[in-house]
């Protein structure tokens, strides 16, 4: 029997809550710190009720580093379609994926308990995460090829703004001045050294 729009509205919302607990618990915790009883205290929820969500602590730490997939995703698609050179089209990738780290949609879990993850899921984050990586290094390509964009170690380039970045969820705590002093400077910081003179 299919729920009523209403319902699965209600339903959607309180598990993007949920996800967002989670990630801040585990972004504190780590995965072996965080009990689904802290999860469902940050909510005011009973633990008995995170079951209704998910099966289990694992499932609720894949569905945090899917979250942040597409929370990843959706930047890249933003910066890999503006008409731009490759250095703009990699400060907007920036821009953007800065916003949804800090803004309202956040937190995310940052992705440093993978190893946590069973098999299967574990292949599939490090897939997204493998594929993430190599949109990003095409566009510093590109940037280099157009000549606005210094002629670097595109790997070692990448995996330095990345690692930056995916670093955030660790200490950024929602405070909304510091989120616009995020997104405001950290692409001039990460891409100002790479900028063709």
């Amino acid at each position: 029997m299919n729920r009523p729009a209403s319902a699965t509205q209600a339903y959607d919302k309180k598990r993007e809550q949920l996800l967002r607990a989670a990630a801040t618990c585990f972004n504190e915790k780590g995965y072996s710190g965080t009990s689904l009883k802290d999860v469902a205290r940050h909510l005011g929820l009973t633990d008995a009720a995170i079951y209704y969500y998910m099966n289990n602590k694992r499932q609720l730490l894949f569905e945090c580093y899917l979250r942040a997939v597409q929370a990843g995703e959706e930047a890249m698609t933003l910066g890999e379609d503006h008409s731009g050179v490759g250095l703009e089209r990699a400060r907007v990738y920036l821009t953007r994926h800065l916003e949804l780290l800090c803004g309202e949609s956040g937190p995310f879990a940052i992705m440093s308990e993978i190893p946590a993850l069973d098999q299967e899921q574990r292949a599939l984050i490090l897939n997204h995460s493998r594929q993430h990586s190599r949109r990003f290094e095409a566009l510093l390509l590109q940037g280099v090829k157009d000549g606005s964009i210094k002629d670097c170690d595109i790997r070692m380039t990448g995996n330095a703004i990345m690692g930056s970045i995916n670093w955030i969820p660790k200490w950024f705590r929602g405070d909304a001045q510091q989120a616009r002093q995020i997104v405001a400077t950290f692409p001039a910081v990460l891409l100002g050294g790479l900028q063709c003179a």
